[in-house]
C-alpha cells in the first residue's frame, strides 16, 4: 500500500482544513522523509488522520473518542486518505460532527466511506467500509499499526526497556513471537 494524499479538517491541534499531497514535490521523489516539529504542532495528528480514515480509530486513544479527536470549539471534523494498492487507487473517509455542525451541539455518530479513483462510492456503511479497507490493504487495524506505525508510547517503552524486555516488546509489536 502507498499513501498518496492525507486531508484533515479540525483534528486535535490542527484547526481548519489541511492537505498533504505525497505525490507533489519535494515529497514525491524524497523516498524517505521525517515528520518533525515542536510538541503540539500536529505530528501525531497526521498519523491519527491516516488511521481514522482507514480504520475509524486513532492509535493514541484506546477508543476513537471524538471528544478528543475534534478540535475544540468546532462542530465537525474529518480525515481522508487517498491510497494505492495493486487493485487501484481509493479514498477512505472518516467524518464526525455535532448536531447542526455547531460547537455546542450533541455529538453524532461517525460516518465512514470508501470511494474508487473516479469518486464513485464503493462502501457507505461503517462495517462495510472497514471490511473493504481490510481486504484492499490486506491488514486489519492492529496489523497495520504493528507493520507501519510504532505508537509514541510503545517507542518510549522500547527505548527504556532492558535488553530482554526490548526483544519481547519488539516481538509483540511486530507479531514475530512465533519465531523466537
Amino acid at each position: 500500500m502507498r499513501i498518496l494524499c492525507i486531508r484533515l479538517n479540525n483534528l486535535n491541534s490542527l484547526k481548519g482544513q489541511h492537505k498533504i499531497d505525497l505525490t507533489d514535490e519535494p515529497l514525491a521523489s524524497a523516498g524517505l522523509f521525517a515528520i518533525t516539529g515542536p510538541t503540539g504542532a500536529g505530528k501525531t495528528t497526521l498519523l491519527d488522520a491516516v488511521t481514522l480514515a482507514l480504520y475509524g480509530r486513532a492509535a493514541r486513544y484506546d477508543d476513537p473518542n471524538p471528544e478528543h479527536m475534534m478540535t475544540r470549539h468546532c462542530g465537525e471534523c474529518s480525515a481522508e486518505v487517498d491510497f494505492e494498492v495493486k487493485s487501484g487507487v481509493f479514498r477512505a473517509v472518516w467524518e464526525r460532527h455535532r448536531a447542526g455542525r455547531r460547537a455546542d451541539g450533541n455529538l453524532q455518530k461517525a460516518n465512514r466511506h470508501l470511494y474508487d479513483s473516479s469518486g464513485q462510492p464503493i462502501a457507505q456503511q461503517i462495517r462495510e467500509t472497514e471490511q473493504m479497507v481490510e481486504e484492499l490493504i490486506g491488514l486489519n487495524y492492529d496489523d497495520f499499526l504493528r507493520s507501519t506505525m510504532l505508537a509514541q508510547g510503545d517507542f518510549a517503552r522500547f527505548l527504556s526497556a532492558k535488553p530482554n524486555e526490548r526483544a519481547e516488546l519488539l516481538e509483540s509489536l511486530t507479531g514475530t513471537a512465533i519465531y523466537s
